[in-house]
């Protein structure tokens, strides 16, 4: 009978995890205004998704489609016009600082470097979040670093001088910075931006393999149609401040509707995992 009722409460937990839903968008608007007194000059009408740990969402779309604005309001940064973003239940902009910034790592476009700092110590930045006023970090927090270094594949990385390695190279440490917040919600902002293709895909294979073994829900802004395509388990796709179509990459890419969106003909096929491949066809 124990035996029974223990099993039984193990697949209600199971089921519960897989139907745990950490990040939700709720019918979030937003609009830009030079001058109250005249009209928005960007507005993001309302957007919902879902999205549950171990996920990764992929925001995608060309430029000024709204992609950003997004990123920033699920950050917290900005306030919604209408609408709300909850985080495990708690809306993200209501967040204290320190409390947002210990649940949500964001990961920007370009890390400036404001003073010179081994790839170690630049990681250990991630932890000012968890100390204590006036206090130096811990052994601990050393440790935390160095592990997100490993983590990303970047462990040998560690004593080398930020400004003397290669761009891959950078933003595996700058991801292992987010992760040494040891965070619920990861944002991206383009992280492939500006690397080769190598460079690209072992980012996100870092991403995907982290994100099934932390449960971290991940959130991507990208314009890469075929990477997003590859690595998300779902798409918002936005166009001119609009979520047109929002699900998994096989029921957003149709050729009609990317067509639509990135102004120039394509071709989208699909392989044998399912996934879809797009290829732009030039000259026609």
């Amino acid at each position: 009978m124990t035996g029974g009722s223990s099993h039984a409460r193990h697949l209600a937990e199971v089921g519960r995890l897989a139907n745990e839903i950490r990040l939700s968008v709720e019918q979030v608007s937003y609009a830009y205004s030079a001058n109250p007194a005249q009209a928005p000059l960007f507005t993001l009408e309302a957007t919902s998704f879902q999205a549950r740990p171990g996920e990764i969402v992929a925001i995608l779309g060309p430029n000024a489609s709204g992609k950003s604005t997004l990123l920033k309001l699920i950050a917290g940064a900005l306030h919604p016009l209408s609408g709300r973003i909850l985080l495990n239940g708690f809306v993200t902009h209501t967040l204290a600082p320190r409390i947002r910034a210990q649940r949500i790592a964001v990961v920007q476009q370009e890390s400036r470097l404001l003073f010179p700092a081994r790839a170690w110590e630049f990681v250990l930045q991630g932890r000012h979040a968890h100390g204590r006023s006036l206090r130096f970090e811990s052994e601990r927090d050393v440790m935390i670093a160095k592990n997100a270094l490993a983590q990303v594949g970047a462990a040998s990385l560690s004593d080398r001088w930020m400004d003397q390695i290669s761009g891959g190279e950078k933003q595996r440490v700058i991801l292992a910075r987010a992760l040494a917040q040891q965070p619920l919600l990861l944002l991206l902002d383009e992280p492939t931006l500006h690397l080769d293709i190598a460079a690209q895909v072992g980012l996100l294979d870092a991403l995907r393999r982290l994100a099934a073994q932390n449960r971290y829900t991940v959130v991507v802004v990208t314009h890469e149609l075929n990477l997003a395509a590859e690595y998300a388990d779902q798409v918002v796709l936005m166009h001119r401040g609009r979520c047109l179509r929002l699900g998994p990459p096989a029921s957003v890419y149709r050729r009609e509707l990317l067509e639509q969106v990135f102004q120039t003909p394509l071709s989208v096929e699909f392989g044998a995992s399912g996934r879809p491949r797009v290829t732009v066809l030039a000259g026609t």
